[in-house]
Parts: C-alpha cells; structure tokens; sequence
C-alpha cells in the first residue's frame, strides 16, 4: 500500500488552482482522515508506504531538514512503515520522482512487496501514472485542482482518504470490522 504525502494525508498549500507541499514545519498539518485512514489499512493488513515528491528540496527552496521533520511528525501522527522520498527536481530526475516508479519498485525490493496486489493513492495524474507503472492499483482522490489534468488509469475516483480505504478494503477483500464504515 502506497499514499502520497500531500493531498493525501497532509493538507497542502493551494495556489492558482495547484497544490504545493508546505515549506515551514508550523505548515505541516494532516487532514483529520489522515490517521484513521491508515490505521484500518493497517489492521486490514496492510504496509503502508508514503512515496511523496519532494522537489522544494532539490530546487534549493525547502531544506532537506524540514521535509525530514515532517515525516518525523507524520511517523509520529500515523502508523506508516516507512517513507519513500524523491528529492529531485524533474531535470534532476533519477528514475524516481513520480511518475515513475522508481521509489515503488524501490520499496517493493525492500519490503518484498508484491506490486500486483499493492494499491498507490494519490491527488495528481503523477501518482496514478506512477503506480500504474509500478504494477499497482491505483486510486485517485480528487481535490478538484482547476491546472492539473485528471487521470485515466485508477481503479476507482474519491473525495477523501476514508473514500479510499473503502475503495481499497472492498477490493482487496481484506475487510476488518473497523473498516466496514468505510466501504
């Protein structure tokens, strides 16, 4: 199981119609599904994996350390298992930086993730690309972004995180008690 970071499970700046990862620390806040949400994907049985771009850092705008303190704070405010970071700009891109499923396959050797039966959810056409590339199933929530263009490749188009674990639970038959308020 793979979640981008922001408009997933943390709220980002809007601007012009687009999301942008916050930059200050103060600004790192999680959508109040956010916890909950990977808590029954948890007890459905899951790994959960955050894959999230991060190209502030490459770009000289955010430092390094800031986007490491946040994802301190999201180790802390959730149960994710490990977290996935592509830092590069995409003229600094290695492979990883979604769309490509670089940090996917990356963690699939590490975790020894089998991709088919693995889910990605994402807010941008990025994150589906990327886990349809990787194998995966994807999910897209729509934060209805006016300047971003709306995928073709998910299994399923939501509003929310909770819209998702359903989405994810019903699919993969991995049902908990729990989690049949959000199916």
């Amino acid at each position: 199981m793979f979640l981008d970071r922001d408009g997933v499970l943390s709220i980002p700046e809007f601007r012009d119609g687009r999301s942008f990862a916050p930059k200050f620390l103060d600004d790192f806040v999680l959508y109040e599904d956010a916890a909950e949400g990977v808590a029954v994907l948890k007890r459905a049985g899951f790994l959960v994996i955050v894959a999230t771009n991060q190209p502030d850092v490459g770009a000289g705008l955010v430092p390094r350390e800031t986007v490491e303190a946040m994802h301190e704070r999201l180790s802390k405010w959730t149960e994710i298992d490990d977290i996935e970071v592509s830092y590069e700009t995409r003229e600094q891109d290695v492979g990883r930086r979604k769309p490509a499923p670089g940090m996917l396959l990356d963690a699939a050797k590490k975790w020894e993730i089998d991709l088919s039966a693995s889910y990605m959810v994402g807010d941008r056409s990025s994150d589906v690309e990327c886990g349809f590339h990787a194998g995966c199933h994807s999910v897209f929530i729509d934060r209805h972004y006016s300047v971003e263009p709306i995928p073709e490749k998910q299994i399923a188009t939501v509003s929310s995180l909770a819209e998702a674990v359903g989405v994810i639970v019903s699919h993969s038959g991995k049902s908990t008690p729990d989690a049949a308020r959000f199916i």
